[in-house]
């Protein structure tokens, strides 16, 4: 048996799964976020151990776990876990969704002027590297003493194994890791005056990364001593999950961020239309993904501002139906937007409302708002060449067969529906955990799952879709600059 541990943003999910891959058990346990100010997104890291801790208790419950045989790490990616000489947590970490360091961005490619080139990717606030810069400006008695930074699944991995291990994927998002080289970067260090000391030993996803101490494996009720693979950040480890892992194998995620994510054989930067270029989990693999900030995150958030289940909105769409006319376009930029606009102060908003708009028309337009987003997302994958003929659909929002139908209309490409699809990087991480113990071949690991769906692109709903996507792209550039002069008015003094 291997387990998989997926640190979320809204929740850590553990999957156990047997000696032939098949999942036997799941549980999660869920986190919340703090927003202290406008454009800024924190979390306690202890409150990640305690989700850990808890959802091992649940999985506990439902299966016998005294056979496991390794572990694998998956999570969000980008967050900032800073800590003194002592490994001590100097504050809350910095997530990936925070939007605080926009200007600098600019200061760090200013100070690295072949930033672009060593990273593959441009300089964006969700990023961690310009947490730092933002931190040495801000709050400067903190980077004084930071004697170690380390990504969210890392700092559990040092809790794990207490030894400081990241792995080539997490450590992409960086803008630290030289990608051509898979190596840390001394010239990015420096930018941001840190040095190679600050920075955890580096594996590959597949390595082991260390070894379960004891006092953790009896606060968790797991065997001592099993390997801990390096793992993957949670986009890689999702792909692993599905098996895209050969170079052209795509798919589309829908959990609280939104990617459209590429496998690639070779490194391929495309900075200008914010395309991220990272290393895979796997060795001599990389990828591109066109990232959004607020996919399923949207869909619950209209759920709480209604105060109306998820299931309930969509059974509300799915009986007043997909292709109804209307104006009402959603903008998805809950916390910002990257891929292809790259504004921390994107904002989220409703166009074309009416006192005939009904919650089922709000849900229809969030959904499409999504859809729109990643149409841009490919886009701007596909502008250097190479087609992506098809794409899998994973994470939480994938259960939606309405929300894979309007994917479909808006990218103009089948979308494949799997089985267990919404598994996701944790079934990735138990994946990487069985290839780090040596227990079967790439090949074997990392088959794809069954087709469970294949909703190819409808025209009607494509042709419903085509005036709202045209006022969808015309929104943004016609609110940019209102919606950069609020967030400058909101800013803490």
């Amino acid at each position: 048996m291997h387990l998989g541990l997926d640190l979320g943003t809204s929740g850590l999910k553990a999957v156990l799964t047997g000696d032939a891959g098949q999942v036997l058990a799941q549980a999660s346990a869920p986190l919340t976020l703090s927003h202290p100010h406008p454009l800024w997104s924190e979390q306690d890291p202890e409150a990640w151990w305690d989700a850990t801790v808890a959802a091992l208790a649940a999985l506990r419950r439902q299966h016998d776990l005294s056979g496991l045989r390794g572990i694998g790490l998956a999570g969000q990616m980008h967050g900032a876990v800073l800590l003194d000489g002592a490994d001590q947590l100097l504050r809350p970490a910095i997530l990936w969704n925070d939007g605080r360091s926009q200007a600098e961005c600019a200061a760090l490619e200013a100070a690295e002027p072949r930033s672009r080139a060593i990273t593959g990717n441009l300089a964006m606030p969700g990023f961690t590297a310009p947490k730092l810069l933002w931190l040495r400006r801000h709050e400067p008695a903190i980077f004084a003493r930071i004697r170690r930074v380390l990504l969210p699944k890392d700092w559990l991995r040092l809790r794990l194994v207490g030894e400081a291990v990241s792995e080539m994927s997490d450590a992409a998002g960086t803008l630290w890791l030289d990608l051509a080289a898979r190596r840390w970067s001394p010239e990015m260090l420096a930018a941001t005056d840190l040095s190679l000391n600050h920075m955890p030993r580096l594996v590959e996803g597949t390595e082991v990364s260390g070894r379960l101490r004891a006092d953790a494996a009896a606060r968790l009720g797991l065997p001592a001593g099993i390997p801990v693979a390096g793992g993957a950040g949670d986009n890689a480890a999702g792909a692993v999950g599905i098996g895209c892992v050969a170079p052209g194998d795509a798919f589309v995620s829908l959990g609280t961020s939104g990617v459209v994510f590429v496998s690639d054989s070779g490194f391929r930067p495309d900075p200008g239309r914010a395309v991220h270029a990272f290393c895979h989990a796997l060795p001599g693999i990389w990828h591109r993904m066109a990232v959004i900030l607020s996919a399923a995150a949207s869909l619950a958030w209209l759920a709480r501002a209604t105060g109306t289940a998820e299931a309930a909105l969509l059974a509300e769409l799915d009986q007043a139906g997909l292709a109804a006319p209307g104006r009402l376009v959603f903008l998805p930029y809950l916390s910002g937007e990257r891929t292809p606009h790259n504004d921390a102060a994107a904002a989220g908003c409703f166009f074309g409302l009416t006192d005939a708009t009904s919650r089922a028309d709000m849900t229809r337009a969030v959904l499409e708002g999504v859809a729109f987003a990643l149409a841009d997302g490919l886009d701007a994958l596909q502008a250097q060449g190479g087609h992506i003929p098809a794409l899998t659909a994973i994470g939480g929002g994938a259960r939606s067969a309405a929300w894979l139908r309007i994917l479909a209309a808006a990218l103009d490409r089948p979308i494949l529906a799997t089985e267990g699809g919404e598994v996701g990087p944790a079934l990735g991480a138990a994946r990487l955990a069985r290839l780090a113990c040596g227990e079967g071949s790439l090949a074997e690991v990392c088959s794809k799952p069954a087709i469970a769906a294949r909703h190819e692109p409808d025209p009607a709903l494509a042709e419903a879709l085509a005036p709202r996507r045209q006022a969808y792209r015309r929104l943004y550039p016609a609110l940019r600059d209102l919606f950069a002069e609020t967030v400058e008015r909101e800013a803490p003094a």
